[in-house]
């Protein structure tokens, strides 16, 4: 029965359409002269005014009515009547202005008996008109499919989504405020690439014609950035789209968006004090406070030093032996199950070292961190690309800030020994053999640009999309990214 309503509402539109061009009148015009938005026209009682935007409600009574129209960023009441419209146009605004229509309205912002801010018409002018009506909940979809399909849709008629996107935009452009304002500059660097390099994921695949050679989608732009400050730049980040093959969950998307940046001559603590300052300035300007209230639980990124746990010891004190000092990933995993911790059925997805580590770590450490906290020394055979302790080889000086059991970023001193570097993707490549996928290749374009010289470095990468979810309190992924692939 919707469906066959729906269908009658477009003939009817239809028709609508093919009488105004019947009749001389333009359905959909150029352009429209406005004085303000929305948003401003709300502060202007007592002025006149030239607004437009998308008619969400009507109602007529008579020779008077209301309607109100949005933008993106607010909406405002209007009053049409005979009073302030001659007969013939308020006869036109009755009969072919419809909810969804895109008007321009012309007249004197009042406040109504109630308070409410509203213009008074003094003209309508139909500027786009619409085939299809909005849905019929027009306070929000609830339909989580066509929320995703047709985020338009969404976006016109839920104001919690209206403010995530917002909110979104707002992010990117304090990102390169802040950053620019510390001394970084914005770079480019290529998503088609010819090596697997700069994280630990499952690449996508092309294949380019006019060189007849296969590429990979950029799993992170880690190597090229780093080769900017081989050539000079002193720091540097990028806002990059970012494609992993892997699985889809609320916390994972294929196509996702990251910020990088790398300062020359800074360690990895140089950075921890970089981020808490960026991430309280983020916080105060989107939301005007360093807290966040996640599924109940307030979150505190206020206090001038998180807290902090250190990787390898907790990992010790949760195994009972030296884990470290394991090269077999057999003889690792027996020893974890005779401390009782997982079944061999729990770990015979994990092939490597550094994913059976990496395992435990998710379930017995990561899973159980609410506050923000700030995770520091890691096993060197996670992150083959990371600097090597100055008193541990198998330690990297690593961070990560996991937040009610998300890791938010990711960030370490650089390794530029590039004795060292090949001698970490040699092992990635041994640890490919052993049947792990989401291993790196040896990148030998980079390894070049090593071995010129490169300064001391510390980097970070944030992803853009958990980031969001957690500040506006969203339960999927797909609830910040606009146009998320779907089956």
């Amino acid at each position: 029965m919707a469906d066959q309503n729906l269908s009658n509402e477009v003939d009817i539109r239809k028709q609508k359409i093919q009488t105004l061009c019947e009749m001389g009148e333009i359905p959909y015009k150029a352009k429209f002269k406005r004085t303000c938005k929305i948003a401003q026209a709300r502060e202007k009682v007592g002025e006149r005014v030239s607004v437009c935007g998308r008619i969400v409600f009507k109602r007529v009574m008579g020779k008077f009515g209301f309607m109100q129209i949005r933008d993106i960023e607010s909406k405002i009441q209007v009053s049409v009547g005979r009073n302030e419209l001659d007969e013939e146009a308020y006869d036109f605004y009755k009969k072919f202005v419809d909810i969804a229509d895109f008007v321009g309205v012309e007249g004197e912002v009042y406040l109504t008996q109630t308070g409410e801010v509203t213009i008074k018409a003094e003209k309508v002018t139909l500027l786009s008109k619409t085939m299809r009506p909005l849905p019929e909940k027009f306070h929000g979809l609830v339909d989580t499919e066509t929320k995703y399909r047709q985020r338009y849709l969404d976006l016109i008629t839920n104001d919690e989504a209206r403010e995530v996107f917002i909110g979104r935009s707002k992010l990117l452009a304090f990102i390169r405020k802040y950053l620019g304002e510390n001394g970084f500059l914005e770079v480019e660097t290529p998503i088609l690439q010819n090596a697997v390099c700069g994280a630990s994921a499952k690449p996508f695949y092309t294949h380019h014609n006019a060189l007849d050679i296969d590429l990979n989608l950029r799993i992170a732009p880690e190597t090229f950035l780093k080769q900017c400050i081989a050539g000079g730049f002193d720091r540097v980040f990028e806002v990059a789209k970012c494609f992993r093959n892997e699985g889809m969950d609320s916390q994972h998307l294929q196509e996702f968006t990251q910020v990088e940046w790398y300062a020359s001559y800074w360690d990895f603590e140089e950075n921890i004090k970089f981020f808490q300052g960026f991430i309280k300035n983020l916080l105060l300007e989107l939301t005007g406070k360093t807290t966040i209230e996640k599924d109940g639980v307030v979150l505190d990124f206020g206090k001038e030093n998180l807290d902090r746990v250190n990787y390898v010891e907790s990992m010790r004190e949760i195994m009972g032996f030296d884990f470290l000092a394991e090269n077999d990933p057999n003889e690792l995993k027996n020893k974890i199950i005779a401390k009782g911790l997982f079944t061999m059925g729990e770990l015979q997805d994990y092939k490597s070292i550094s994913q059976i580590i990496d395992f435990v770590y998710k379930k017995k450490i990561r899973e159980q961190i609410v506050q923000p906290t700030i995770l520091y020394n890691y096993p060197a055979s996670l992150i083959p690309l990371a600097r090597r302790n100055d008193k541990d080889e198998r330690i990297i000086d690593v961070f990560q800030v996991v937040v009610m059991g998300t890791e938010l970023c990711k960030a370490y001193s650089e390794l530029v020994n590039p004795i060292q570097q090949r001698v970490a993707f040699e092992k990635q490549l041994e640890a490919k053999k052993q049947g792990d996928d989401e291993t790196m290749d040896l990148d030998e374009g980079f390894m070049l640009a090593m071995e010129h010289g490169m300064p001391p470095i510390s980097g970070l990468g944030c992803g853009l999309d958990r980031l969001l979810m957690l500040i506006y309190n969203q339960q999927s992924v797909r609830d910040v990214v606009l146009f998320p692939i779907m089956r």
